[in-house]
């Protein structure tokens, strides 16, 4: 090869990373005006993301609920860290369509009808999850928490027969809940980013089943390993109670069942694509697997 051969040979590269700094300048310019409408209204969006441990506090009780900060930095950082993960949601469209840009030049039509659509119902997904985790999971996570301070009276009276405690007592230490902002906006951004990320499940499998990654045979086949991954899972990015962590196993493995399902109808699909152009034959399929191990005994046919 010449070096005239290889210089034209770089030209292209160049090209592209010329398009890849175009696309990730647009992108980052998208993310710091979101960031800043964000931060513009980030008072109005940590109330909203408040609102779970508000309505707990209002229904044990305190009709007054406050929270404090220690630090006279805190509440900026935290006005911070939720214009940060504002920003990113809200200038995702632009981030995707960015991304769709550069990588739609090189694929097939074929590919691009089949891409479009999850890169649709991603952000839809991604929204469902974070909702769901923000009006149902949080709130009952916070209802656990708070509510706990209250058990060791409530049983007291059962056992004893008399009426619970008022909180206010001459005798013994009154415990009260005085939360911090950035401790209890912790709680509630982890749920919803972990939700809204296990609600891509169903994209990324059925991705990899349209890639030839994975296969509906192959998920059913290490179900009893998902499961132990799943229960890992909500261990770790939910907080330690048993409510959070058996909604997010259930949910997610019922993501993980209509992922086996959708990977099928992927399968399907390919397969009627398969049997149009005479590479199949009608009882015949592209995702047949045969255990060679085992083979067939000729001598039980007749």
């Amino acid at each position: 090869m010449s070096k005239d051969d290889i210089d034209d040979s770089t030209a292209p590269l160049i090209e592209h990373l010329a398009e890849l700094r175009t696309r990730i300048l647009w992108s980052l310019g998208a993310f710091l005006v979101a960031m800043v409408i964000c931060f513009s209204f980030g008072s109005m969006l940590l109330d909203f993301l408040l609102l779970p441990i508000e309505k707990t506090m209002r229904d044990l009780g305190n009709q007054n609920p406050v929270m404090q900060y220690t630090a006279p930095q805190e509440y900026f950082f935290t006005l911070i860290r939720i214009s940060m993960v504002g920003g990113l949601a809200l200038a995702f469209p632009v981030i995707a369509y960015q991304m769709w840009r550069f990588v739609a030049p090189g694929l097939y039509r074929t590919e691009k009808q089949a891409f479009l659509p999850f890169l649709v119902a991603s952000p839809v997904l991604f929204l469902i999850g974070a909702s769901f985790a923000h009006f149902v999971v949080v709130p009952l996570a916070m209802q656990f928490f708070l509510g706990f301070a209250d058990l060791p009276s409530y049983f007291a009276a059962i056992i004893t027969g008399e009426e619970a405690a008022s909180p206010a007592t001459d005798e013994g230490i009154n415990i009260v809940f005085n939360g911090k902002v950035n401790e209890t906006l912790d709680i509630t951004l982890k749920m919803i980013v972990a939700f809204g990320l296990c609600f891509q499940l169903p994209v990324l499998l059925t991705l990899m089943g349209k890639a030839g990654l994975a296969s509906s045979r192959g998920l059913r086949g290490v179900r009893k390993y998902a499961v132990v991954g799943i229960l890992t899972v909500a261990a770790v990015v939910t907080p330690p109670d048993v409510t959070t962590q058996v909604m997010l196993f259930t949910v997610v493995y019922g993501l993980y069942e209509i992922s086996i399902f959708l990977v099928q109808w992927v399968e399907k699909k390919k397969d009627e694509e398969a049997r149009a152009e005479g590479i199949i034959g009608e009882d015949e399929s592209l995702f047949d697997e045969f255990d060679d191990d085992e083979p067939e005994d000729e001598t039980k046919k007749a």
